[in-house]
């Protein structure tokens, strides 16, 4: 006969979703740039260096790699919890120095101390979520973590829509709000 463990339902959501804010987080921090890129390329000068774009776009992936190779291996050995608040201290510190950068090599480096943020998070919050549930419902609640990430996706591009303001065709970015604030506040949201 199956031993049924009971648990406290209400206890077992404010986990997964303060565990699932990684996702949002991830979600959020890999779609924004999309809507400040056509600002920050015009303030930085790479409007005309498509290589010099794309290595900037995919920076926060290559921290990612970097977070998701080293998570394992550290979880193991400090715990889940510890490396998840680390990587919301990453996605904090990432958020504000992306915004507040006035050098590309700077802005690069944020962007990817944020992808190892998004790396840990990525992998982290479905695991713990996983381990804190049930085995019954398992399912529904590392969705859960899914559903945030999604979220996350939707809120940088309701947030790009609300911050970036109309710019006049023919119109020199940089001397626009955009071109010098809105981007910066993109990732300050």
């Amino acid at each position: 006969m199956e031993k049924i463990h009971s648990y406290n339902k209400n206890y077992l959501l404010l986990i997964t979703f303060v565990s699932a804010m990684g996702g949002l987080l991830f979600g959020y921090d890999w779609v924004v740039i999309g809507g400040a890129k056509p600002f920050y390329e015009v303030f930085f000068g790479i409007e005309n260096s498509p290589s010099l774009q794309g290595f900037v776009m995919g920076s926060a992936i290559l921290g990612c790699l970097l977070g998701v190779t080293v998570t394992g291996m550290l979880a193991d050995k400090y715990g889940r919890k510890p490396l998840m608040l680390l990587a919301s201290v990453l996605f904090i510190s990432s958020a504000v120095g992306t915004g507040a950068c006035n050098s590309l090599n700077w802005f690069i480096f944020y962007r990817l101390w944020g992808g190892i943020g998004i790396g840990i998070a990525s992998n982290l919050s479905p695991v713990y979520i996983a381990e804190v549930s049930p085995a019954k419902v398992r399912g529904r609640f590392v969705s859960i973590n899914q559903l945030t990430i999604v979220l996350g996706i939707l809120a940088a591009q309701i947030a790009n829509m609300f911050i970036a303001e109309t710019v006049t065709p023919g119109t020199d970015i940089l001397s626009t709000w955009n071109g010098q604030m809105g981007w910066r506040w993109m990732f300050w949201a």
